[in-house]
């Protein structure tokens, strides 16, 4: 297991860390095809690399700004550690972004040009594919979230811990056709797990056509979701709730048959914790001490974002530990 990194900074206002492992009661062999990346308000990123955690300093990095993505890469379709790490170098070469547009713009080529890179002439199924779930944090401004994939972004409040994303599944291409109602989408996506993607970052997207892959990315948004997901578009600026826990994790935290009761636990398991490592500590502590029954020994990746203050200040940045 792979904890936080010690002394990134990500400022006054927000306390983070990460957290990786090959799986619960996983083999010593497994492959971690999962990935993630931070970079801090000094331009100091965070990331794996041949399974191991890697520093590199974000040369004109702008102060202030936070970039947090965590990565699935898709090993049944080979090469999904490769996939997931040529995403976090692409990503490394992005610059800090401050429209959504832009970042959607940038992401978008990142993509066509990675498919390029893992080879124009092969067969769109037979191409690597990872997840990616990524905030861009801009000081004194809503944060911008771009989803591809399976791996989600959850709000830890009020008792409860509520997806703030869209599995990329057959059941919400269902639901997107009017085949699913809000109840049946719910049960398909967190009360169940079903080990199928419709869309993956490199790999293409099934949703313009459930009968074949194609090449690019397909947004989804209010445009062509039901109205019960039309709120958690894939590409959107996100307000922060100063009072909440954020976390960007990987689906190996709920590979198993009732995800929903286990997920149901977070608020509890996170109440009283004195710092984000500690809360992600408490998450991978509990998985390996108390795992939901029949859970799937999948890699597992975890941010937990947690707020220090006011979001909207100005402030400069200070070192923040990591454990």
């Amino acid at each position: 297991m792979t904890p936080s990194p010690h002394s990134l900074r990500f400022g006054p206002h927000f306390d983070v860390a990460v957290r990786t492992a090959a799986g619960a009661k996983a083999a010593s062999q497994t492959e971690n095809q999962d990935n993630y990346l931070l970079i801090d308000t000094s331009g100091m990123a965070c990331f794996l690399a041949d399974q191991v955690e890697r520093r590199q300093q974000v040369q004109g990095w702008p102060p202030g700004h936070i970039r947090l993505a965590v990565l699935d890469g898709m090993g049944g379709h080979g090469r999904g550690r490769e996939a997931a790490e040529a995403v976090v170098a692409g990503l490394l070469a992005l610059p800090a972004c401050d429209t959504l547009g832009e970042l959607c713009s940038r992401l978008d080529s990142l993509h066509a040009s990675l498919q390029q890179h893992f080879g124009a002439d092969v067969q769109p199924g037979k191409r690597p594919g990872t997840t990616l779930t990524m905030l861009e944090l801009r000081p004194g401004q809503a944060a911008l979230l771009y989803h591809v994939g399976d791996s989600r972004l959850y709000q830890i409040g009020g008792g409860k811990a509520a997806p703030q994303t869209v599995d990329h599944v057959p059941a919400t291409a269902f639901a997107m056709d009017g085949l699913l109602d809000e109840a049946a989408w719910w049960e398909q996506v967190h009360g169940e797990y079903r080990s199928q993607i419709s869309q993956a970052f490199i790999l293409g997207n099934a949703f313009a056509n459930p009968a074949e892959l194609r090449d690019p990315l397909y947004a989804l948004s209010p445009l062509n979701l039901p109205f019960f997901l039309a709120h958690m578009a894939d590409r959107r600026a996100l307000e922060l709730d100063p009072k909440a826990l954020y976390v960007l994790a990987t689906d190996g935290f709920w590979a198993c048959p009732s995800p929903q009761h286990w997920v149901a636990r977070w608020p509890a398991l996170f109440e009283g914790a004195a710092s984000a490592a500690a809360l992600n500590a408490r998450l991978f502590d509990e998985i390996g001490a108390n795992p939901p029954p029949a859970l799937h020994p999948d890699n597992m990746t975890a941010i937990v974002l947690r707020s220090l203050g006011n979001m909207h200040e100005t402030a400069l940045p200070v070192a923040v530990p990591m454990h």
